[in-house]
């Protein structure tokens, strides 16, 4: 079977680097790119990357990356000692933490699902909502939010008070520890790190017509046609970067509103990031609330046009008319989207 030839439009902020190791170690400092395209039209026959959007006010160092990697795993910046970024984005769980709604310092449980961070140099907007425009902005809000519920200033005395990040701090900022340059290290990290590009489906792509099987290469032909997944699981990333009312706990008595908090705007009702379906099969449970238990009870829910509501976005999200063979075919092709992760804890400055 060829690979297939259906067009899918690549998000703008599609863009990736090479990446070093995940123990941390980047390559040389990067600067500012230019803005993409409007659209850039490719064909499922190779995902097409670019380099990483840096802010000019976050160049990239090897050092940083490194100094990111630390703090992204220390405890030590939660208000309790007992909650890192690694805490809601762990590697066996496809970057979430595999519960239904993420849990913050001190056992408080949240409202939504913690959402996968592969490849999230390139989302524009964070959040299940959008409501941060920058990773240095989401970070921050996480690391001073319910999450890890950090006093910021406090934790940078502490961090200051150690003397192995102290001395990257003045190695990496020419200054100790604040909280602006605590999150830009993490920042830097991600940006780095986080990047999934070598799935089954890739190598596929690439030109191993046996990295996956016949019943994933049929799932493929199905996501760019009669499932019409591609519509919004597009380009590279898997996702449109874009809100969707898909029904998802539109039945509640005060639903979660999603999109339309940050933007008041009424379509946005209900609406929410699309999700990349990279790792998706191990990201489970799926959706802002963690309301469904299984990859094979999302795409049922999925091909079969969503929650009825007043706001579902239905211009894309459609009953599909998919048969079980065809959902098994399916299932089979996001299975070839597992991404390798070997995130490990570093040591870590006593």
């Amino acid at each position: 079977m060829n690979q297939p030839s259906i067009r899918i439009l690549f998000p703008t902020a599609l863009a990736v680097m090479v990446v070093a190791s995940m123990s941390g170690c980047g390559g040389g400092e990067m600067t500012e790119t230019p803005e993409p395209e409007p659209e850039a039209e490719a064909t499922m026959g190779g995902a097409r990357w670019e380099p990483v959007p840096v802010p000019a006010d976050n160049p990239m160092s090897p050092e940083k990356v490194s100094l990111g990697l630390q703090l992204f795993f220390d405890t030590r910046l939660s208000v309790d000692d007992s909650r890192s970024c690694y805490s809601c984005h762990l590697c066996e769980n496809g970057l979430t933490d595999g519960k239904p709604v993420a849990e913050g310092a001190g056992g408080r449980v949240l409202t939504r699902s913690s959402p996968s961070l592969w490849n999230i140099a390139y989302h524009t907007e964070f959040y299940w909502d959008g409501r941060s425009g920058s990773l240095e902005a989401q970070a921050k809000a996480a690391w001073t939010g319910g999450n890890m519920g950090a006093d910021a200033e406090a934790e940078v005395q502490n961090l200051n008070s150690i003397a192995g990040y102290r001395e990257q701090f003045q190695a990496v900022f020419g200054e100790d520890a604040t909280p602006d340059n605590v999150v830009a290290a993490i920042s830097a990290f991600e940006r780095e790190a986080l990047f999934c590009k070598d799935t089954a489906y890739d190598r596929w792509q690439a030109g191993d017509a046996n990295a996956v099987g016949e019943a994933a290469k049929r799932g493929a032909e199905l996501f760019v046609a009669k499932a019409g997944c591609a519509t919004c699981h597009s380009g590279s990333l898997f996702t449109d970067l874009k809100y969707h009312n898909v029904g998802i706990g539109m039945d509640k008595q005060e639903p979660d509103l999603g999109r339309f908090a940050v933007t008041q705007v009424d379509a946005d009702r209900g609406a929410f990031k699309t999700p990349s379906l990279r790792d998706i099969s191990k990201s489970a449970p799926y959706f802002h609330n963690g309301s469904v238990a299984t990859l094979e009870e999302a795409v049922e829910l999925m091909s079969s046009g969503g929650i009825d509501n007043p706001h579902l976005d239905r211009e894309n999200i459609q009953d599909r008319g998919l048969t079980d063979e065809e959902k098994s075919d399916l299932l089979e092709f996001l299975r070839a989207l597992d991404c390798s992760c070997t995130l490990t804890q570093p040591a870590l400055p006593q």
